[in-house]
């Protein structure tokens, strides 16, 4: 909570507390002066009195309407500029996470804490500066204006006290725990939603629709009743509050009607008293309000720090060191994923030069995907080392190390905007000719300039406009747009037919003559030609060499061939 008031810009602050308390003055002053008007002139005739009086109160009240409208201008500004940087700061912070952070929160939950956690503590300061200090001051005031008039009917305010703050106390410790309850659930709602979502056409080809609804029925169910416990004991807060102010209400007619048939006490006096028990009633209405945003808040906050806070399992360098030399080395890498009892890679060692190929392959959950993550440091490595020439990855800065690499991911992605914007995501300053040059290296030049836009055509939601094969050329002309070092091709020809798998391959040849070239594949036929093939087993490095030497000495890559490229009647 400190953290977030430290956020909050001072001069900005003070300047809504001081309209507000501009507006609480005024509030408070009107029926003092309302029991000056009946005491002084309406008892005594005095018309000029009653006039002066007036005339004055109308000029509190306008004084305390723009204190009003002003606080409230200022504390939504506050409130959503703070949420503003909030929510950049966790976007930014989510973009240094690896994936090991990625995978201990998960999409669902970050989207959820940068959207709605982010809401409730924007409420919540707003509230706060708006409403939060008017409470304590209406209750406040009101006694005090109250002594002044009589400090007999002000004792009755001060006895109703300690039990509008038990009240809240107890109420405050029953709704706590499950509006955390709440945040959590709402995050599995997300999570099952956008699994849903993402995976209808599984779901439907499974005929799995009804399994599904129930799933997140259940949770869904979970939700609302715990919303509904949590509302009903916030319920309780205001008719809690009602009573005891009806009660005060009527003891403060009781006394004061006894007070004034005796004599000792003005009508004025009393008809003040009875405005200040409902200043204080529409006080601690509005604190019920706040009240009941602070929990929801108070957790928001510790789940948006939760992420502020995280410590990156991946230390950047503070500075880069430079080789001269161009290779690509692994030495002895172990790997693991956290939690898992066996280890994802296991002793990977080889080297690759410039202008060499890398061919990776195994079968599936072998560990290929993991072993391009280390490049790029997704992850870390527990032991040995990856170099890039004479230099360790992990004392080359991260900015410089993603410039080294080009990675044509597994999943082809692509971003809402033209097909111009998704290649300059590589190369922000490339031309057009570049552009072109890159998507014809790709086989895609002759579907993007039939397209009616051409650079300029659209491409909707994750590339939905696009058929698979379209979308995976569209990524690896990004991939080659891109001057690197490295170029690495994870899975990336696996929408493609053998005929524009062979043409891209051998297209792409001169462009990457000078640079290395890893390939991640499946298909015997795709790494065949590779200056150097690694054969993974279960995260094991267990054959590395050319094709010919590993179909004759390696009963893995031989099991390999045995199962694709006869099947395919190619020896």
């Amino acid at each position: 909570m400190i953290r977030i008031i430290k956020r909050l810009p001072a001069d900005k602050v003070v300047v809504a507390i001081m309209f507000l308390l501009l507006q609480i003055s005024g509030a408070i002053y009107l029926p003092y002066m309302t029991a000056n008007i009946v005491n002084e002139g309406i008892v005594n005739g005095d018309i000029y009195y009653i006039c002066q009086q007036g005339i004055f109160m109308i000029g509190i009240t306008i004084m305390s309407l723009i204190g009003q409208v002003l606080n409230t201008y200022i504390s939504a500004k506050i409130s959503y500029n703070m949420s503003s940087k909030l929510r950049k700061d966790i976007y930014n912070k989510a973009l240094t996470f690896s994936k090991r952070e990625y995978d201990k929160f998960g999409a669902a939950s970050l989207i959820t804490r940068n959207i709605n956690d982010v809401t409730q503590v924007q409420s919540l300061v707003e509230m706060g500066l708006k409403f939060l200090i008017i409470a304590p001051l209406y209750l406040l005031g009101g006694i005090v204006m109250t002594y002044r008039l009589s400090p007999k009917l002000s004792l009755i305010f001060i006895g109703v006290i300690p039990f509008l703050a038990i009240g809240t106390i107890v109420i405050y410790r029953f709704a706590n725990p499950l509006y955390e309850k709440m945040q959590k659930l709402l995050d599995r709602l997300n999570l099952l939603f956008r699994e849903g979502l993402t995976g209808v056409k599984v779901i439907r080809a499974f005929g799995r629709e009804e399994e599904d609804y129930k799933k997140y029925n259940a949770i869904n169910q979970n939700y609302t009743k715990t919303a509904i416990k949590a509302g009903t004991i916030m319920s309780v807060f205001t008719p809690f509050i009602t009573v005891l102010l009806n009660l005060t209400t009527i003891i403060i007619i009781w006394i004061g009607s006894r007070s004034i048939a005796s004599g000792t006490m003005e009508i004025g006096t009393t008809m003040a008293a009875i405005s200040y028990s409902t200043q204080i009633l529409i006080g601690f209405t509005i604190l019920a309000s706040v009240i009941l945003a602070i929990p929801r808040g108070k957790i928001s906050i510790e789940r948006i720090n939760e992420i502020l806070d995280m410590n990156l399992s991946i230390i950047e360098s503070s500075k880069t060191e430079v080789s001269k030399n161009r290779y690509l080395q692994f030495e002895k890498v172990d790997f693991s994923y956290p939690g898992a009892e066996k280890k994802a890679l296991e002793d990977i060692s080889f080297k690759v030069k410039e202008g060499e190929t890398l061919a990776i392959i195994g079968s599936t959950g072998d560990g290929k995907t993991s072993l391009i993550n280390l490049i790029i440091r997704l992850y870390d490595i527990e032991s040995g080392y990856i170099k890039i020439g004479d230099v360790d990855i992990r004392k080359i800065k991260k900015s410089e190390l993603n410039h080294m690499v080009s990675l044509v991911p597994q999943k082809s992605t692509l971003f809402m905007g033209s097909i111009r914007d998704n290649m300059l995501i590589a190369k922000p300053d490339a031309t057009d000719e570049e552009i072109w040059e890159a998507l014809d290296l790709a086989c895609a030049t002759e579907f993007v300039s039939n397209l009616n836009g051409g650079l300029d055509s659209m491409v909707e939601k994750a590339g939905g406009n696009f058929s698979g094969g379209q979308k995976q050329r569209i990524c690896i002309a990004r991939g080659l747009l891109k001057d690197a070092n490295i170029y690495i091709f994870d899975d990336s020809f696996s929408a493609l037919d053998f005929k524009t798998d062979r043409i891209i391959r051998e297209s792409i040849q001169n462009k990457l003559s000078k640079a290395i070239t890893v390939i991640v594949a499946q298909r015997v036929s795709a790494v065949m030609n590779a200056d150097l093939i690694a054969v993974l087993d279960n995260g094991k490095l267990v054959g590395l060499g050319t094709h010919e030497e590993l179909k004759k000495s390696n009963n893995v890559y031989k099991e390999i061939i045995d199962s694709q490229m006869y099947k395919e009647g190619i020896a």
